[in-house]
């Protein structure tokens, strides 16, 4: 399937030399399988929510010789449930939130949850609305929806919203706090908050700038390394494909990382390939390489 767009941006020569390679990919065992992480936005769906039937069919085709297929985003959990069941993946795990909550999708719709690393926002709370005091923002709540301060902007927030008094808001344990629109913010927010054992990523999702603050060192790798490890994966049979900034780990910790040919430089530079963008279904020749080497 073809989209409608332009062709990939690239940024250098080694980028070009890069672009369209054949995985690197090591040759299984009796009973081995590969993992294959995909981010969700930009990577298998476009802005307007449209994966193509070459991509479904390709994942359906790597499930059905026993690969690993697991989404990995930025999405919460409420608003990833919907792709996975799109895509079939029933009873297969699923990363949510950047890493910070891992769950299974059940026939009937619903989820089991099998990790998740919270805290307790409070004080978190106290220095982001100290320095960021016109920012909406959205406290977690796994697989339902978010505390916010307010009613965040049509379209941006997936999932339930609660309006609350953030400033006053105790006794939860979340996942992460999210802010929309926030491309940029206050530098002293880094360490004020690492104090507290809490990172901030930027991605995006469907066009929107958002801002996590979640535990130290979650991340989207993290949580797919205890997936790797629980799963009986070898590392060097695992691959993901990624375009927005919450990937770059992601990207490293594969064996095969692969950036979307329309990332940013930062993506790029973390990646070991480079594929097609959105617009041409880039995603899809990584998962036809996957299945090869998995025949061979």
């Amino acid at each position: 399937m073809t989209f409608p767009g332009s062709a990939p941006r690239l940024r250098s020569a080694s980028d070009y030399e890069r672009f369209g390679e054949p995985l690197d990919l090591p040759l299984l065992g009796e009973g081995e399988r590969f993992l294959v992480a995909l981010d969700v936005d930009g990577t298998i769906m476009s802005e307007d929510g449209f994966v193509s039937p070459e991509l479904k069919r390709a994942v359906a085709l790597l499930r059905g010789d026993g690969h690993h297929v697991v989404l990995a985003t930025g999405r919460p959990l409420v608003a990833l449930l919907p792709v996975a069941a799109e895509l079939g993946l029933v009873g297969t795990p699923l990363v949510a939130a950047n890493g910070s909550a891992t769950a299974v999708l059940r026939e009937d719709g619903s989820f089991r949850l099998t990790d998740a690393v919270t805290f307790r926002p409070e004080r978190a709370l106290d220095v982001l609305l100290a320095r960021m005091p016109s920012t909406f923002f959205a406290v977690e709540e796994v697989g339902v929806g978010y505390w916010v301060g307010a009613d965040f902007p049509e379209g941006t927030i997936m999932g339930r919203q609660k309006v609350v008094d953030l400033a006053a808001l105790e006794g939860v344990e979340t996942t992460r706090i999210c802010a929309v629109h926030a491309a940029a913010h206050d530098p002293r927010l880094d360490a004020e908050l690492a104090l507290l054992g809490l990172d901030i990523v930027h991605f995006t999702i469907a066009g929107t700038q958002w801002l996590d603050v979640a535990p130290h060192g979650v991340t989207k790798a993290s949580a797919l390394e205890d997936l790797r490890v629980r799963l009986g994966v070898r590392g060097d049979a695992t691959v993901a494909v990624g375009d927005g900034g919450n990937d770059v780990e992601m990207l490293g910790w594969a064996a095969q990382g692969v950036a979307m040919g329309h990332a940013g430089a930062e993506v790029i530079a973390a990646a070991d390939r480079v594929t097609g963008p959105i617009t041409d279904d880039g995603a899809v020749p990584v998962l036809h390489d996957v299945l090869a080497a998995g025949r061979d």
